[in-house]
């Protein structure tokens, strides 16, 4: 039954946990990952329901959830806009309320991240950001994870991000201080991360991708054209030549560095395709690493969160 007795927690960024509660998810997601391996069947959420709400199209973001939901002896619903009065008719902060009597957690994936939190203000189960226009934090979740699987603790290191200042850029702007990790972003003028979030703790703006990436222990990217960009992809490939990350701006790395993507990528534009099939990328483990993760978070919001 939903939980309405209580003040739930929201995971719409990353500071809306904790950075011990941060580091506890990542670990639990490590758990929970060789628990699947091992065929242990656990099922902590079993007559739990998600609804999840897709303004914006997925595939790593919908199939992680359901089958995460699934796997933790709960239920998943897929909501598409078709299926709401969402926005339009009725207020989403009385959508909010309806669908917080029926379920016990909220998943939303939208461009209008202040629609996420209006959505989030009014609902009394948890509501979770599966991404929106501004913020990405369940992919930095599966990040971290990665990063601690192949190379033990990111705290201390330094990550590269290079590319479009947009919400995973922002994400891993407001990773940096929770996480420990040294921040050095590259992006043409004119698309740096969000100015509300910065200056930030152990976050510095490069002025090459090559003074970015050099010693790094992670470089990430994202697409240069995300959702919200549409009609912009030709001036954006104009804008972020020289941004694309290859194996020879890796070598500017540190050896044993390694290279993230959150996908979809564009071979060819952010990166390029000997880069995404290098054996430095560890990108479809990332892509992997979501299912594992949301069943973290999702543990914790649902049982532990209080």
């Amino acid at each position: 039954m939903a939980q309405t007795s209580t003040t739930p927690r929201h995971f719409l960024t990353l500071p809306d946990l904790t950075a011990d509660e941060l580091h506890r998810v990542v670990a639990r997601s490590a758990v929970l990952k060789r628990m699947w391996r091992q065929g242990q069947v656990y099922e902590p959420l079993k007559g739990r329901t998600l609804a999840m709400i897709f303004e914006l199209s997925s595939t790593r973001t919908r199939v992680s959830f359901e089958a995460g939901m699934h796997q933790l002896g709960g239920h998943a619903l897929f909501l598409n806009p078709s299926d709401l009065h969402l926005g339009r008719g009725e207020p989403v902060e009385d959508t909010a309320r309806v669908l917080s009597e029926m379920v016990d957690a909220i998943m939303i994936r939208t461009f209008d991240h202040d629609m996420v939190a209006s959505f989030a203000a009014a609902a009394s189960v948890p509501v979770i950001n599966g991404m929106t226009g501004r913020f990405h934090p369940c992919q930095l979740l599966a990040d971290i994870q990665t990063f601690v699987e192949y190379r033990g603790d990111v705290a201390g290191k330094t990550v590269a991000f290079v590319g479009d200042g947009h919400n995973m850029c922002n994400s891993y702007v407001r990773a940096a201080g929770l996480f420990g990790f040294q921040l050095r972003v590259a992006t043409p003028r004119g698309h740096q991360p969000d100015q509300g979030i910065l200056p930030a703790a152990n976050v510095e703006l490069a002025d090459s991708p090559a003074q970015a990436v050099a010693g790094a222990d992670l470089v990430v990217t994202d697409v240069w054209s995300s959702m919200g960009h549409e009609g912009e992809e030709a001036d954006r490939r104009a804008a972020f030549n020289g941004y694309q990350v290859t194996p020879t701006l890796m070598d500017h790395a540190k050896p044993g560095a390694l290279f993230m993507h959150c996908l979809p990528a564009h071979r060819g534009e952010e990166v390029s395709a000997e880069m995404l099939d290098d054996p430095r990328s560890v990108a479809w483990v990332e892509a992997g690493n979501r299912l594992h993760s949301q069943k973290a978070l999702l543990e914790f919001l649902l049982l532990h969160g209080r």
